[in-house]
């Protein structure tokens, strides 16, 4: 390994100092490598460089897979080079491969901390406390100075969310780059903007439900329902007002039912009530 102060080799036994502990302070990129992998040798003196040229905004921490397998079998690592980046002691983003460097620092730079980054969190605070025209000017200005950073983007659209415009919501969410939308944490919050801007267009629960009981076909009831349902992390009984919708009327909204479970698996994530549901929905697709 190349003398750089940049560049480290990590074990199990310090793992969780140097790379999730540490990525709290700077950015930590895993390279999991073998001294048999051609590949491997390829990659080494690009991350070197690269490490080097952040000038300690980035650390590369090597795990040899030989020696830590442990490591390699609780990462998943099936191929190598594997090189995943750790943010704020989590996995933000990853590939596979030896990468030309262009391709590398465009990949890093995504995650880089940017002084746009500091407006953006400056706005979520003040929107915390409640001052929506501070956290609006904040973003604003967060905007002009980097109008590409998809972290700000993103910020602007929770801000639209929060504050009931989900029209403008989305279409900050429209202006993502396609690798940060599709990351599961954006999947889910477009999700749930989704059924906000139902709920927000649609009657009170207890309306809905007394339209229910008059008439169990209103489907339009039933779907604004689930919506509300999903708005109060009443998950389960959302999904089976959706189900129900796809059994009495599979043609409501474009197949709005279907789409509306997808939507709600996609806002659960690993939960189990995605598993039992999927199955239910296979089964009577077929």
């Amino acid at each position: 390994m190349a003398d750089s102060p940049h560049v480290v080799n990590v074990t199990t036994a310090d793992f969780d100092r140097v790379v999730v502990q540490g990525s709290r302070e700077r950015l930590v990129l895993v390279d999991f490598w073998a001294e048999w992998c051609g590949p491997c040798r390829m990659l080494t003196p690009v991350l070197v460089k690269l490490a080097d040229a952040y000038r300690g905004k980035l650390l590369v921490a090597k795990v040899n897979t030989e020696q830590e397998q442990a490591l390699a079998q609780q990462f998943g690592i099936r191929s190598i080079p594997a090189v995943k980046l750790f943010r704020n002691g989590e996995v933000v983003d990853e590939f596979t491969g030896a990468l030309p460097e262009n391709a590398i620092r465009d990949f890093v730079d995504r995650h880089i901390p940017r002084e746009s980054d500091k407006l953006a969190a400056q706005a979520q605070q003040a929107l915390m406390q409640g001052d929506a025209d501070r956290a609006r000017a904040l973003l604003d200005a967060a905007r002009q100075m980097d109008p590409e950073n998809p972290r700000v983007l993103l910020a602007d659209a929770q801000f639209h969310a929060t504050v009931g415009d989900m029209a403008a919501a989305e279409k900050a969410l429209a202006q993502l780059p396609y690798e940060e939308a599709q990351k599961p944490e954006v999947i889910a919050f477009r999700a749930q903007v989704h059924f906000d801007a139902v709920s927000m267009q649609a009657p009170e629960p207890e309306v809905l439900q007394a339209r229910l009981a008059a008439n169990p076909a209103d489907s339009e009831a039933r779907y604004q329902l689930a919506a509300h349902l999903v708005m109060a992390n009443r998950f389960e009984e959302a999904l089976e007002q959706l189900f129900q919708l796809m059994q009495k009327d599979r043609k409501y909204g474009d197949d709005a039912a279907r789409k509306g479970l997808l939507l709600i698996f996609d806002i659960l994530g690993s939960n189990p009530l995605v598993a039992r549901y999927r199955s239910k929905l296979f089964n009577l697709l077929h």
